[in-house]
């Protein structure tokens, strides 16, 4: 649940930035369904995780996979500092939920 909750969290970053400012309805309408999605999922997930953990995961795979989406469909650079970066968001992440309890 807290994946799928990460994924809408992309989807959500990216369709704010496809609304323009939120001058587009359709990707407009869009960013509300997949933030509020996102939001109850994790709510969901966080009955069973700890917050820090269910939080930090949340938030990292939003982070990481927005950055990788932008970097491969947005022309984000991709400077090596970057690159590594992003890495240590995802190791940050699969620690976590390698040491949580939930």
């Amino acid at each position: 649940m807290l994946s799928i909750a990460g994924i809408l969290e992309i989807a959500f970053a990216l369709s704010m930035k496809a609304s323009e400012g939120f001058t587009r309805l359709i990707p407009g309408l869009l960013t509300v369904a997949t933030g509020l999605s996102s939001v109850v999922l994790l709510s969901l997930a966080l009955r069973t995780l700890p917050i820090g953990t269910g939080y930090a995961v949340w938030t990292g795979i939003g982070a990481a996979g927005t950055a990788i989406l932008g970097i491969a469909v947005l022309g984000d650079s991709a400077a090596p500092v970057r690159i590594l970066c992003i890495g240590l968001i995802l190791a940050g992440v699969i620690g976590l939920r390698l040491v949580s309890d939930g």
